[in-house]
């Protein structure tokens, strides 16, 4: 399934406010998969000094991404299609 970052910008948030955004995408996305749009919130990366956050999800396109962070009530500046490649997979 295609994955894609959302750029999101959070003035004045910390850690504990963007961990709740993050339980609030787990949660949209959860149900969203249930109801038959195949959407997963996967990480996100905060970067407080430019109020910068970037989250990875997968799903079927980036309407249906979309759709689950207007859901969730969260803010997107841009989704992007992206490839997400770990140490892990590194060999």
């Amino acid at each position: 399934m295609p994955q894609y970052v959302v750029e999101r910008h959070l003035p004045n948030f910390t850690g504990e406010q963007v961990a709740a955004a993050a339980k609030r995408a787990k949660e949209t996305t959860s149900e969203m998969t249930r109801e038959g749009t195949p959407v997963r919130y996967l990480r996100s990366i905060f970067i407080p000094g430019e109020d910068k956050c970037y989250c990875l999800f997968e799903g079927e396109s980036a309407d249906s991404v979309l759709l689950a962070n207007q859901r969730a009530e969260l803010p997107v500046e841009s989704i992007s299609e992206a490839l997400s490649i770990t140490a892990e997979e590194i060999t």
